[in-house]
Order: C-alpha cells, then structure tokens, then sequence
C-alpha cells in the first residue's frame, strides 16, 4: 500500500487520547484498491472486508457504512470506496497496530489497498442526513 502517515495529525490524535477528554471519533477512509482485489466482488476484497469486519470490534470499533465511488466531479484524487469506521476513543484508533488480529488485517491491508486518505472526523451527535 502506498500512503504517507501524517506525523502531526498522529500527535494531535496521542495528545487527545492522553488528555483526559478523548471521545468517539470516525475516520473515513478513502481507498482505492490494487486490481488484484477485485474491488467489489473479488475474493481478496473480500477477505479484507471480512477481516476489518472481524479486527475492529477487538478495539471497541465498527464499520459504520461503506460505498462504492462511481467518479469524481472535482480534483484528481481516484478512489474506488469510502469507508466509515467509528472508534469509541482515539485511544481505540491508537490501539489498532496492537490488537489481536492486527497482523493478519494490516497483512490484508497492504495486499488489497493502492492508496488510502483517511480522515478524522466527529464520531458523536452527528447525523449523516442532510445539513439544516
């Protein structure tokens, strides 16, 4: 997988577990897979996708919701899915590398992902209807 890990995000993310008022948090990833994957149907897609599903309950976590991405209108970033997963702290999020199963998902991870964004959104009091 190719991604460059953001330093300074990973330190506001320590300093906010560490803080004593960590909360809920959302990451929503944006993946495009490798075409080994077989995005959508492919059996190492779905490996992946069975593993997550299995990995991220060992840190409190949980997919909250993924869609396929059918193009783009602006920029040039590719993706072939957007993928929420609701963390109940970011310590959980921080805890990932070390829970139980973490080696073989990061194993399926690397095998079936090109390129991953992830982003740290609000994982608490906000719906996902339309903005009044």
């Amino acid at each position: 997988m190719r991604h460059k890990r953001d330093e300074k995000e990973l330190e506001i993310i320590r300093s906010v577990a560490a803080n004593g008022n960590d909360r809920p948090v959302t990451m929503l990833n944006l993946n495009r897979y490798v075409s080994e994957a077989g995005f959508p149907d492919g059996d190492l897609y779905r490996a992946y996708m069975d593993g997550l599903r299995a990995f991220l309950p060992n840190v409190g976590g949980k997919i909250l919701w993924r869609t396929p991405v059918f193009g783009r209108v602006v920029g040039d970033q590719m993706v072939h899915e957007i993928l929420a997963a609701w963390y109940p702290s970011h310590q959980a999020f921080l805890d990932l590398p070390n829970a139980p199963g973490a080696e073989d998902n990061y194993r399926l991870r690397n095998e079936a992902v090109e390129y991953a964004a992830i982003h740290r959104c609000v994982g608490e009091g906000y719906g996902l209807g339309p903005v009044t």
